[in-house]
């Protein structure tokens, strides 16, 4: 997308689209990330991480954290949480959560308003930004680091019918 921000995009015109863009962000996670996703209410944040995480293998039932603000997991490749801060009115309200886990290097973490935590959370490394765009979805990639660079990376190497415009 010239004159963007953004690193790399995909129109998603259904559900399953967003579900394979999870999938695929799944299969170039060879290291953990710290992934911000942006949008407004129903652009599919929460599919999108679903499907990511059973991607990866977390064989359990994956929850929305919109009541419980943040779930773990653990893939067979690394641990995994899930925020979702849209309820969250203040950053300082994210100290009782414990989120010093977040820190760890290996592990995944998917944010969901991340706006709402900010200077809270660990840094991004890659956002993805979901919008409605007609009657589907689209989304936007933002990278932020080397990691994301890298994840980004494998995402175009891995499936070439599905590259980033």
């Amino acid at each position: 997308m010239p004159d963007s921000p953004h690193d790399a995009s995909w129109d998603l015109p259904d559900e399953a689209a967003t579900i394979a863009l999870g999938t695929r962000v799944a299969a170039a996670m060879h290291e953990g990330a710290v992934v911000y996703l942006h949008g407004p209410l129903g652009a599919g944040k929460t599919s999108l991480a679903r499907a990511l995480l059973t991607a990866l293998g977390v064989g359990e039932r994956i929850k929305s954290p919109t009541y419980s603000l943040i779930e773990g997991y653990q893939a067979p490749a690394m641990p995994a949480w899930h925020l979702d801060l849209y309820r969250i009115g203040d950053p300082g309200e994210l100290e009782w959560l414990g989120l010093d886990a977040l820190a760890d290097p290996a592990a995944l973490v998917l944010v969901e308003w991340p706006e709402r935590g900010a200077g809270a959370l660990p840094a991004a490394d890659l956002a993805l930004h979901m919008d409605y765009a007609g009657a589907g979805r689209r989304a936007a990639a933002q990278v932020f680091t080397a990691r994301g660079r890298r994840l980004l990376e494998r995402m175009d190497a891995a499936n070439p019918r599905f590259r980033s415009k």
